[in-house]
């Protein structure tokens, strides 16, 4: 089994100073600063993921599965975990840990959703069964909340792939029309 490369942070480090240089060089001030505040702002986050990772650790090393546990749910040591690919748990898992999570504040819609799987194109396929028939408004809520949660957690998905099954016609098929609605209750149109 060939081992993982590493990287080499010094040669790293004098990249970006170089390349930071080479940019306060040849760039128009607007540019610069703009630059300068966007690297600051990366350097901010994964200095405050590097610091939740360590409170964390310090936490004791005898609960490692609670310590894992407290890193994947920290939502920003989550995050910093899934970009570069190490977080623990695989993307089916924190798909449904997310449809998981949001079923509390789904209602009645809660037990309509269903995770399905994900494809090898990393779409994420659901079934949702509307709680109240005829409610597009409701299922659209419920597949707004769902997708949310699953892009949160899973931001490798490529898209959420949702089967509306309350979007299905059901009853006797029957469609009412526009005009139907329109007239007053002597029949006629307004």
């Amino acid at each position: 089994m060939a081992q993982p490369q590493t990287h080499n942070v010094r040669q790293i480090g004098d990249r970006i100073e170089y390349l930071l240089d080479d940019f306060r060089r040849n760039a128009d001030p607007a540019s610069r600063d703009r630059a300068e505040e966007l690297v600051g702002h990366v350097v901010e986050l994964y200095g405050a993921g590097l610091e939740r990772i360590v409170e964390h650790v310090a936490e004791g090393e005898e609960r490692w599965p609670e310590l894992v546990t407290a890193l994947v749910d920290d939502e920003l040591v989550a995050s910093l975990l899934v970009l570069h690919g190490l977080h623990p748990l695989d993307v089916e898992t924190r798909v449904q840990n997310a449809v998981e999570k949001v079923r509390p504040y789904l209602g009645s819609s809660a037990d309509g959703v269903e995770f399905l799987g994900v494809d090898e194109a990393g779409i994420a396929h659901l079934r949702i069964e509307g709680s109240c028939n005829g409610c597009p408004s409701s299922t659209l809520t419920v597949k707004q909340a769902v997708e949310g949660a699953i892009m949160e957690a899973a931001p490798e998905i490529t898209r959420v792939d949702v089967d509306d099954a309350a979007a299905q016609p059901t009853g006797n098929g029957q469609i009412i029309s526009l005009d139907s609605l329109r007239k007053t209750s002597k029949g006629v149109a307004r």
